[in-house]
């Protein structure tokens, strides 16, 4: 099989139509340029260039395959250089998990500045838990994900990227909305729909927690695990709800989101990673991300 170094002299002849000059751009005497040639057509078993002593030209197989050697010196220029840019980080995939709370701020924020500032890495996103990306990401499936706080684990590490306050999400006509300052002591007794205590853990431990130290008992009449679903059945008149604040990204004419006085509780968003993951494209990402806030 033919070398890349007798691709590289072909081309160079090809090129010039002539040995002197093919020789000089290569850096070469002319005899071992010749040699080249003569090996690649050995192995070729075709004559790829016609010389005499007035001129060189390209036989039709040589006019054929000069664009296949051509691509093929580019292809591999190619790879050298994203095998260079994977050691330096600089391309290459990352596998980014994120909870659908990710979606309303911080997702679309790493998305957009992934895609002006680091064109040649590609991010594929994958919608999970936190404790399905917690698996994903011991297990190599993952690169980075965007979870809810965990319980400390020695393969992971995770940084909070994100301090969500909660806001009051209220049916446009609830009376709720004419006052001007809300505490928790305002959703005593009133019809709530809550977060899953099972798939929607975090933020149920969280607020029932604060309703607890309040002395505060809410009418739940839904245990839902997804803040759009929670929202939609607000807009209903189902209930009032207590939803981070980057939420309000989804509006609707029906709903009203009001502060409210909660003592400073927030719904916090961690970045997480393999504990000592040497991927150069993953800790690139991860700087990245990091970068943002």
């Amino acid at each position: 099989m033919f070398q890349l170094t007798q691709l590289r002299c072909f081309v160079a002849v090809a090129t010039e139509l002539h040995f002197g000059r093919a020789a000089q751009r290569l850096n070469m005497t002319q005899s071992p340029l010749s040699r080249q040639i003569q090996a690649l057509e050995h192995d070729l078993g075709v004559l790829l260039i016609a010389r005499t002593r007035r001129s060189v030209q390209l036989t039709p197989a040589g006019i054929a395959f000069l664009p296949e050697a051509e691509d093929i010196l580019l292809r591999c220029e190619s790879a050298a250089l994203a095998a260079r840019r994977a050691i330096r980080g600089d391309a290459g995939s990352v596998a980014l998990g994120f909870i659908s709370a990710a979606r309303f701020k911080v997702l679309p924020e790493i998305v957009s500045g992934a895609y002006h500032s680091l064109k040649d890495i590609d991010v594929v996103l994958k919608e999970m838990s936190t404790p399905e990306q917690k698996e994903a990401l011991l297990s190599s499936r993952l690169n980075l994900g965007l979870i809810r706080p965990v319980k400390s684990h020695p393969g992971i590490e995770t940084v909070c990227v994100l301090r969500d306050p909660f806001t009051l999400a209220l049916p446009y006509d609830h009376p709720l909305t004419k006052r001007d300052h809300l505490t928790v002591h305002d959703l005593d007794r009133q019809p709530f729909i809550m977060y899953s205590p099972s798939d929607g853990r975090y933020s149920f431990e969280l607020l029932s927690g604060l309703f607890r130290a309040a002395g505060v008992e809410p009418s739940y009449v839904q245990y839902l695990y997804q803040t759009h679903t929670i929202l939609s059945l607000v807009s209903i008149g189902l209930g009032i709800a207590l939803v981070p604040s980057t939420a309000q990204h989804l509006p609707s004419e029906r709903i009203v989101f009001k502060q409210i006085e909660l003592g400073g509780a927030s719904a916090e968003l961690h970045l997480a990673w393999r504990k000592n993951d040497p991927d150069p494209v993953t800790q690139s990402f991860r700087a990245f991300i990091l970068g943002l806030g």
